[in-house]
């Protein structure tokens, strides 16, 4: 069987970096993800063990303010005309000044919003919008700047997250990762973007992260339209909550969405604008777990999570185990 090409390529980039004097690897790791997977769908049982994820980690630097770093699943599908759909990072970050940063390669699309925003490995169950995107990954370009400490307002040309990955469509992001007074962190974005038939769609997706203490709350709100539909704002929209309390080596979480889009949005051809959640649709999901962290770190983390939705009528009950651990760290 012929090797795959990201997995030759990981290799030899490894090889290669580990050997080079001038570069510097301060890591490479792993981390996965497996669960005992149970399910009703209309009330037709199925249950099965599933491997979710199993991703290598390596970040470096290749020189003074020139640092990468590559995320490959190693689970994924490559497909062959996207032979990079398994790889999530590949980027070159170079460091100009103190208050600016270019980025340039495959990197996270900057849509705002927690949901969307934290890592896949730590994600038990999306809602609809976010599930339905085509990529949240994608080669591209990114300029940051950083007017003061833990405020970073971005630039960044990319493809767009509903076309595709192959497609030439296209999406412009403004992007403010940042935060307001000591317990509350932003992730807040504009989005510009193409969707697979060329037409274009405005995303206001303001992500906030409130802090208080053991207490973690995060609230995203998310606004689509096209300048076409009867009305701009609130009949195409999300509204999605999570909790999560920490006691010791516990975590006690819940997350609760409800995502909108009018029966009224719907172009003069038919279709309707909004393509990731059709115009009448409505979709309400939810659920609830408990995180053990036996070796008190995120080293092993033990799961049991329960969620639902109303539109596709799915629940589930999953049981599973993550565990993380360096090769190399410098």
């Amino acid at each position: 069987m012929r090797p795959k090409l990201p997995a030759i390529f990981t290799f030899l980039l490894v090889s290669t970096l580990l050997r080079a004097q001038q570069t510097h690897v301060d890591e490479v790791s792993v981390d996965t993800r497996a669960t005992f997977h149970q399910q009703t769908t209309d009330g037709v049982y199925d249950s099965h063990f599933q491997g979710d994820h199993l991703n290598l980690h390596i970040k470096g630097q290749l020189a003074d303010g020139l640092t990468f770093r590559v995320r490959q699943r190693l689970n994924k599908k490559v497909d062959e005309k996207n032979p990079f759909n398994a790889t999530d990072f590949l980027w070159l970050r170079w460091q100009a000044t103190d208050h600016w940063a270019f980025t340039a390669g495959k990197q996270p699309i900057l849509i705002g919003g927690y949901e969307i925003d934290s890592a896949p490995i730590d994600v038990y169950y999306y809602g609809a919008f976010s599930d339905r995107l085509y990529q949240y990954y994608a080669f591209g370009v990114t300029a940051t700047l950083t007017p003061a400490p833990g405020q970073n307002i971005s630039v960044e040309f990319c493809p767009s997250p509903i076309s595709p990955g192959t497609q030439d469509a296209y999406s412009y992001n403004l992007y403010w990762n940042g935060h307001i007074g000591t317990i509350w962190e932003t992730t807040w974005s504009y989005n510009y973007v193409e969707d697979e038939l060329h037409r274009k769609m405005n995303w206001i997706v303001l992500g906030n992260k409130f802090i208080f203490g053991n207490l973690v709350v995060d609230v995203d709100c998310i606004n689509r339209a096209a300048f076409g539909q009867p009305r701009f704002f609130f009949t195409d929209w999300s509204l999605i909550g999570k909790a999560i309390l920490t006691l010791g080596k516990w975590n006690l979480c819940t997350k609760w969405g409800y995502e909108r889009n009018g029966a009224e949005n719907v172009a003069p051809d038919g279709i309707s604008y909004d393509l990731v959640l059709p115009a009448g649709n409505d979709y309400l999901y939810g659920g609830f777990g408990v995180e053990y962290f036996p070796l008190g770190n995120d080293h092993l983390r033990l799961h049991a999570v329960y969620f639902g939705d109303n539109h596709d009528r799915v629940n589930n009950f999953d049981v599973g185990i993550t565990w993380r651990f360096n090769i190399y760290r410098r």
